[in-house]
Parts: C-alpha cells; sequence; structure tokens
C-alpha cells in the first residue's frame, strides 16, 4: 500500500477515482428507490422538475455519504481484497482532497432541496447523511456484528425521502417501504459477508459471519428473508398495490427463501454469491412492480 498521495496522477484521474468512491452502483438503486417514493406520493406522473431537482439532491448528498464512508475506512479498505482498489485505500487521492469533494458535493445537495424542495426533505436528507457517515460508519460498524442491522436504517430512507420531496410530509406507505428496505438490508449484506468473510478476518469489523460463523449467520439471514416476505406483503394489506404487485412479490419471496434455506441447509461460498446478487435483483425488482402495479392500475 502506498503511504503518500501519488504526486502526478492527472485531474481527471483524480476525479475519476473520486467518482468510484462515490459508489455509484449502490447508489443506483438509492437513487431508485427514492424515485419510485417520488411515483408513488403522486397521482399521475409528479412534476418533472421538481422529480429531476429532488432526484438530483438526494443523489449528491448519498453521493458525499459513501465518499466520506471510503476516507474513513480507508485503512480497513487497504487491508481487504475486495476495497484494496478504492482511491483512498491506495492513497492516489488526498485526505483534503476528499474531504473537499465530497462537502461540495453534499452541500450542493442539501441546498438544492431546501431552495428547490421542501425543508422535511432536506432535514431527513441530512438524518440520512449523518445516520450513515457517523453513527453506522463510525460507530456502529467497527463495534458491533450487529451493525448492519442498526446501520441499515440509513439506507432504507431514501423511498421517505422521496415521498417527502413530493408531499411535504411522511405518512405509512413510505415508512412501508421503509421497513422493507430495512429488513432486506442484513440477508442483502451478510450474503457478501460471508463469503468474504476471510476479507472481513483481515480488516478487523466484527462482522457477523467472523463472530458467530457461517452457519449462524445464515440462520438470521432466513429469518430476516422471512420477515422480508411478511412486510413485503403490507403494501397490498394497505391498498398500496393490486394484485400485480401480489403476484410478483410472491414469486420474488418464494426464490429469496429458497436461497436463504439452501444456505442453511447446504452452505458454500457460491451460493452465497448468488443470494447476493439476487438480493440486488429483488429489492430492484420489487419496487419496479410497486411502479408497474401503479402505472397499470391508475
Amino acid at each position: 500500500m502506498q503511504t503518500v498521495v501519488e504526486p502526478n496522477l492527472p485531474v481527471s484521474r483524480r476525479l475519476a477515482a473520486f467518482f468510484q468512491l462515490c459508489k455509484p452502483r449502490v447508489n443506483c438503486l438509492i437513487a431508485f428507490t427514492a424515485m419510485i417514493g417520488m411515483f408513488l406520493a403522486t397521482p399521475g406522473f409528479p412534476p418533472l422538475l421538481r422529480f429531476v431537482v429532488a432526484s438530483t439532491g438526494i443523489a449528491l448528498v448519498a453521493f458525499s455519504a459513501a465518499a466520506l464512508n471510503c476516507l474513513v475506512e480507508r485503512t480497513i479498505d487497504a487491508r481487504m481484497a475486495r476495497t484494496s482498489w478504492r482511491a483512498t485505500a491506495r492513497r492516489d487521492i488526498s485526505v483534503l482532497e476528499t474531504v473537499t469533494l465530497a462537502t461540495l458535493l453534499g452541500s450542493t445537495g442539501l441546498w438544492l432541496l431546501h431552495a428547490f424542495i421542501n425543508d422535511l426533505t432536506m432535514w431527513l436528507t441530512l438524518g440520512t447523511f449523518v445516520g450513515y457517515t457517523i453513527i453506522y460508519t463510525l460507530l456502529l460498524k467497527p463495534a458491533t456484528p450487529m451493525n448492519i442491522v442498526i446501520g441499515g436504517a440509513s439506507g432504507a430512507m431514501p423511498p421517505v425521502l422521496g415521498w417527502a420531496a413530493m408531499t411535504g410530509q411522511v405518512s405509512a406507505e413510505p415508512l412501508v417501504m421503509f421497513q422493507i428496505i430495512f429488513l432486506w438490508t442484513p440477508p442483502h449484506f451478510w450474503a457478501l459477508a460471508c463469503y468474504r468473510r476471510d476479507d472481513y478476518a483481515c480488516s478487523g469489523l466484527p462482522m457477523l459471519p467472523v463472530t458467530h460463523g457461517v452457519a449462524f449467520t445464515c440462520r438470521h439471514i432466513l429469518m430476516y428473508t422471512a420477515m422480508l416476505a411478511v412486510a413485503s406483503l403490507i403494501p397490498v394489506v394497505l391498498g398500496m398495490a393490486s394484485w400485480i404487485y401480489l403476484v410478483a412479490i410472491s414469486v420474488l419471496d418464494l426464490i429469496f427463501l429458497g436461497y436463504a434455506i439452501a444456505l442453511v441447509r447446504s452452505y458454500s461460498d457460491a451460493l452465497a454469491r448468488r443470494c447476493f446478487r439476487y438480493s440486488i435483483l429483488y429489492l430492484t425488482l420489487l419496487f419496479a412492480a410497486l411502479f408497474a402495479d401503479r402505472l397499470i392500475m391508475s
């Protein structure tokens, strides 16, 4: 690992490296769930300009939080094969550069929400930022193997932010979407942690497969997947969705439960990797089904 910042790295390479610190693939899913929250909050389609500005503001703050997360964990990332390529771990960009760019992104996003959306969305987004960068990254992650359970609240907020951006309030519907993502996060992350357990052991972080073993973690994956399957039906109970969503989510839940049961019965790293990848598809298709149901039935 390099101990000093690479002095000859071109500006374009530094900016590209910083962009990767923003975790664009992860934050695309975050932005997507926020957008679905906006669509579900408004009859028909949301006002285009408001939709674009709110999505941009939420995404910029999410990018900022991700970059600061990488900065805080740069020493840990350098010990892990999965994250050692990150610019902060390699010292390709400096602490000052990372903090400056992250601050510009985050403050711009919050300003957009304050100036053009509403203060409720701005404060909720700021609270999500603090929850991820401070409560989860600094306090929970190095302290407890249940870090992702509590810290998952930050990742579950985007639909609430999207709903608030369109309505100026928070009601039962976005809280249901929050609950779905909150329960989805542990099995999603623990599947990754299982097949990357050697990486996490090297990092020194108290991840559940390292502290309590893979079998214990797989039982918890099954438990949370079962709770998720129940929670995923609440939109139908509340009248947020119809039979179209019900059919789609029933299939998605059965597949996810199948993976979770298989992990408990006969664990393998390859199976955990497939479960992790499916979990991303699951959440994407769940929110897509909510959107499609609303579009078809309206």
